[in-house]
C-alpha cells in the first residue's frame, strides 16, 4: 500500500501534471508533447529503461525491483484526446479549440507517471515493472494494435497486462472488477446503394436509393432480433443516411453507415455475414447495386481470469474492490493486448461527473490516488502469477 507522507506529495505532484495534460490535449498519434513531459519525467524518476517513438509516439518504461526474479508485471495507459470543443470552465480547460480530455486520459496518463515515479524511488517488488504509455485509443485508431505490431510484446514482454479506466457513477475511492468480456467489440459499416437517378416526377424511370435505404435500414433491425442468439448482447446502429442534393431529384446514390456492438467473435461474424446477405439481397430484389464496407475496429476486452484472482489478491482488503462488474457496451483497443496476454482491464470510480465523451467531462483528480493505489498493489503483490 502507498505510504501516506509519500502519497500526499506525489498526488499533489500527479494533479499538476494531470491538469497539464488537460490543458494540453492531442489527438490519437500527435501527442508529440505529452510523449515528451512523459519521457522527460520517466528519465528524472530514473526508470532503468525507456523506448519512446513505438507507433509513432508510444514510451514503455521498465524500473526493475530490489528483489530479482523473472516476473514482469505490465501496466498501460492511453494519452490521447477527443475531437470535442470543451463547454466546462475550470482553469485548466483545453488551450486547443476543438480538441478535449473528455475520456480521462488525462488522468490515465498522470496515475501511471505517478506510479513510476513511486516505484522507482521504492523498488519494494520482484522483477520488473513494464509501463506501457499508448497512444491512439480514441475513434477507432486501435494505438495498442499498432503498439504490437510494432513488435512492443517481443522487447518488452509480460507475464500480465493490467490497464484502469475512469467510471463515472462509480464512487471514487472504488475499483471495480468484471470476468470474462468487460467491453464490447466494436465495428462499422458503410453500405453503398448505386441507383439510378432521375426527375422526381417519373420515379418509374429511377431505381430510387433513398427507397431502398429505407428498406434497408428496416431489415438491418432483423439482424439482431433474428440472427443472434437472445442470450448474447448485441447493437447494430444505423448512425447515419447520406442522398441527394436537391427536393425534386431522385438522386443516384444513397449510403448508410452504422456501428456494431458485441461481447464475441462469434457473435461479430454473425453480424459481419447477415448485414451483408441482407444488403445484397435488398438491392438485387430492387434491381440496384450494393456496395459492402465492413471494418472490424476492436475485439471485445476479455478479462483473463487467472489476472483477475491475482488482481484481486493483490487488492482487497486494501482497497475498496467490488467484484464482478458488469460489462459495458463500449470499445477499448486495450482488448489487443489481452488477445496477446493473460491480464485484466479495472475499473476506478470518478464520482459524480459528467459522463464520457460530454463536452464539459472532468477527470476527478481525488481518483488519482485510488489508480496509483490500484497500480502499486499489482506490482508489490507478492503472490505467484498463475
Amino acid at each position: 500500500m502507498l505510504n501516506e507522507p509519500v502519497s500526499s506529495a506525489l498526488l499533489r505532484e500527479a494533479t499538476q501534471w494531470r491538469r497539464h495534460f488537460h490543458a494540453n490535449p492531442e489527438l490519437g498519434f500527435e501527442e508529440f508533447e505529452t510523449a515528451k513531459f512523459v519521457s522527460d519525467r520517466l528519465r528524472e524518476f530514473g526508470v532503468d529503461e525507456i523506448e519512446e517513438n513505438i507507433a509513432g509516439t508510444g514510451i514503455v518504461a521498465t524500473i526493475r525491483g530490489k528483489r530479482p526474479s523473472n516476473r514482469r508485471i505490465g501496466i498501460r495507459a492511453d494519452m490521447d484526446a477527443l475531437p470535442i470543443r470543451e463547454i466546462g470552465n475550470v482553469e485548466y480547460r483545453s488551450r486547443t479549440e476543438g480538441k478535449m480530455h473528455a475520456c480521462g486520459h488525462d488522468g490515465h496518463t498522470a496515475i501511471l507517471l505517478a506510479t513510476a515515479k513511486y516505484l522507482a524511488s521504492t523498488r519494494d517488488f520482484e522483477g520488473d515493472a513494464v509501463l506501457f504509455f499508448q497512444p491512439a485509443e480514441e475513434s477507432g485508431l486501435v494505438g495498442a494494435r499498432r503498439m504490437i505490431e510494432a513488435g512492443v510484446l517481443e522487447r518488452h514482454p509480460v507475464d500480465q497486462m493490467f490497464a484502469l479506466h475512469n467510471t463515472p457513477g462509480l464512487p471514487v475511492g472504488t475499483v471495480a472488477i468484471g470476468r470474462g468480456a468487460v467491453m464490447a467489440a466494436y465495428d462499422f459499416f458503410t453500405i453503398v446503394i448505386h441507383g439510378k437517378g432521375a426527375h422526381a416526377s417519373r420515379p418509374h424511370m429511377s431505381v430510387d436509393p433513398v427507397v431502398i435505404s429505407s428498406a434497408l435500414v428496416s431489415a438491418l433491425q432483423t439482424v439482431v432480433s433474428r440472427s443472434v442468439d437472445p442470450r448474447e448482447m448485441a447493437v447494430v446502429s444505423i448512425c447515419t443516411i447520406n442522398s441527394g442534393t436537391v427536393n425534386n431529384v431522385i438522386p443516384q446514390e444513397a449510403t448508410i453507415g452504422g456501428s456494431i456492438r458485441c461481447y464475441s467473435k462469434a457473435v461479430q461474424d454473425i453480424i459481419e455475414r447477415r448485414i451483408s446477405e441482407i444488403a445484397i439481397g435488398i438491392g438485387m430484389a430492387f434491381g440496384a447495386e450494393i456496395e459492402v464496407q465492413y471494418e472490424r475496429s476492436s475485439p471485445p476486452v476479455i478479462n483473463h481470469d487467472s489476472a483477475v484472482d491475482f488482481a484481486l489478491k493483490a487488492t482487497k482488503g486494501k482497497l475498496n474492490v467490488i467484484e464482478n462488474w458488469p460489462p459495458a457496451p463500449g470499445g477499448e483497443d486495450f482488448a489487443f493486448f489481452l488477445e496477446a496476454v493473460p491480464g485484466a482491464y479495472i475499473r476506478i470510480g470518478n464520482g459524480d461527473s459528467e459522463m464520457l465523451h460530454h463536452p464539459a467531462f472532468d477527470f476527478c483528480d481525488e481518483a488519482i490516488a485510488t489508480g496509483v493505489a490500484l497500480f502499486v498493489n499489482l506490482v508489490e503483490e507478492k503472490s505467484a502469477i498463475d
